[in-house]
């Protein structure tokens, strides 16, 4: 009897190493404020982007992802939990992330998985990153040089504190392949979420991209000098235009303060001499706003050249390795980001510019290389995805949907057909962050309605007609039956999602904040 009970036993633990070893690699990659329409596989038309092209070119590319609150920590926290910031705690940057609450890499390890996060985390640094067996990541934003991080080597909380030399990009880049070399256990599946900083502001390009651009002009967007006559006091009071919002370090006017020595000679060698053409031309007007423009694009598509050729770096690695036969490639950014449209930039906003996200996934063997779909995705589906792509049960409270259906070229009848948006940081009359109204919406696959419900301001676009969103359509007659119903879906939206009156810092005698 003994040995027929351990010839069983010996027999489960086979199994489940073989099930381990067969179940595949999550690899994410992750930047911060990357727009899709700044991707060469997305259409753009001011850069290429040959790396996370391959992605696409050798997995499936989303076009309809959104996030669900429109700004960096809270975008990380949906993506942990499976849930929107009313669910998991985190509604703006500078609030605190319960680490103790239900997590997606707390589930994967609880089922095998050897879990890591290099880069960003942007969650807070009360306490170290939970779930993971290995952690590396930024002081809070984290410079685009020289950045002090935090390392956790076993998950057991113990963090040190390591101030690296070089450029950020290419550090997170060499501390993930290091991981993937020589700190992983390779008997075990794992999930790396390796996440760069970039293009996040000030834009800070690495020594290879210094000049890049120089000898071209970025077209510039339609809308640049956007009067938003259409729209409402939310488009007009934001602190976010390239004409009036931006700082001399923004501009690189002034270099950044991090830069060692040697760095500093290289930065002073690129800039000096554009800088000094700058102050000469002493531009004015629409002149001064167009050369702003310029140079705000061309830094940000600098640092995306960074992240894509280190993209390439670790996809090479995975190919030569051939991990990548067995490891799910995602990438994504945390939100969409403004590049001169409207004559903005930053996020924040319901607008698509900084409402979509970009996503791209690539399973060998699952996937269909090449692909696209154009079903409503999201961020709060990201932690489900990476369950169900391991075989793990996805708990019942998490709020979205596994991707798994789609990426096996399947949409399912129930897939949604509307998404829930709500962004939460402007604070009464206190001065805010870019100071854009609290509003929440519901976008369909050719409709979007916005509440700026604070001051009880609508918004409507017919994305079919008006992609760039120039025309509210909210007041005019024949639109009032698709209004109402519009209105009805963010009423059965928020209770299915269990959205609570958001009834903290509003602005004296405020209306009605949901629509009952």
């Amino acid at each position: 009897m003994r040995i027929s009970i351990w010839s069983t036993v010996v027999s489960m633990f086979l199994g489940a190493s073989s099930f381990a070893a067969e179940r595949p690699n999550i690899l994410f990659i992750f930047t911060d404020d990357h727009a899709s329409h700044a991707m060469s596989c997305y259409g753009s038309k001011i850069n290429e982007t040959p790396n996370l092209d391959r992605i696409a070119d050798e997995g499936m590319l989303f076009r309809n992802c959104f996030c669900t609150n429109s700004i960096c920590g809270p975008s990380r926290a949906v993506i942990q939990t499976g849930k929107y910031s009313h669910k998991n705690g985190f509604y703006m940057n500078g609030d605190r992330f319960d680490g103790t609450q239900q997590t997606f890499p707390k589930l994967l390890q609880a089922a095998g998985y050897q879990t890591a996060v290099i880069g960003k985390w942007h969650l807070g640094e009360h306490m170290p990153p939970q779930g993971y067996s290995y952690s590396d990541v930024l002081v809070g934003q984290g410079p685009y040089y020289n950045p002090p991080m935090l390392r956790d080597v076993d998950g057991s909380g113990d963090q040190e504190r390591i101030k690296r030399t070089g450029y950020t990009t290419d550090i997170i880049t060499d501390l993930a392949l290091e991981w993937l070399k020589s700190g992983r256990d390779e008997s075990r599946p794992f999930m790396l979420m390796y996440q760069h900083k970039a293009p996040h502001r000030e834009w800070a390009p690495g020594p290879d991209h210094l000049t890049m651009y120089d000898d071209v002009d970025i077209p510039e967007p339609d809308n640049l000098f956007d009067d938003y006559a259409t729209r409402g006091r939310a488009a007009r009071e934001q602190d976010m235009t390239i004409a009036t919002t931006m700082t001399p370090r923004d501009l690189k006017l002034v270099p950044p303060p991090y830069l060692n020595e040697e760095q500093l000679e290289v930065w002073n060698a690129a800039y000096g001499p554009k800088n000094r053409a700058f102050e000469k031309a002493n531009l004015e007007g629409d002149d001064l706003v167009r050369w702003k423009y310029q140079r705000y694009i061309k830094d940000y598509l600098r640092c995306i050249a960074s992240v894509d050729d280190n993209v390439g770096r670790v996809l090479d690695y995975l190919d030569e390795t051939g991990l990548a036969d067995n490891t799910v490639v995602i990438y994504s950014s945390d939100q969409g980001f403004y590049l001169g449209d409207h004559g903005w930039f930053d996020k924040r906003f319901m607008y698509e510019e900084s409402y979509r996200m970009p996503l791209l996934i690539k399973w060998p063997g699952v996937t269909e290389p090449g692909s696209v779909n154009t079903d409503l995705v999201s961020n709060v589906d990201f932690a489900e995805t990476f369950l169900d792509i391991a075989g793990v049960d996805i708990p019942g409270d998490m709020q979205g949907a596994s991707l798994v259906p789609l990426l096996k070229g399947e949409t399912p009848d129930d897939w949604r057909k509307s998404h829930y948006y709500q962004y939460y940081e402007f604070l009464n009359d206190r001065r805010t962050a870019h100071m854009v109204r609290r509003h929440y919406g519901v976008r369909t696959a050719r409709y979007k309605l916005i509440h700026f419900y604070n001051i009880d301001e609508w918004e409507l676009y017919d994305l079919a007609s008006d992609p760039r969103e120039m025309r509210n359509l909210y007041g005019e007659p024949q639109y009032q039956d698709l209004i109402q119903d519009l209105k009805a879906e963010i009423v059965r939206l928020q209770e299915e999602l269990e959205v609570p009156d958001d009834a903290g810092s509003v602005e004296p005698n405020p209306p009605s904040l949901k629509i009952r």
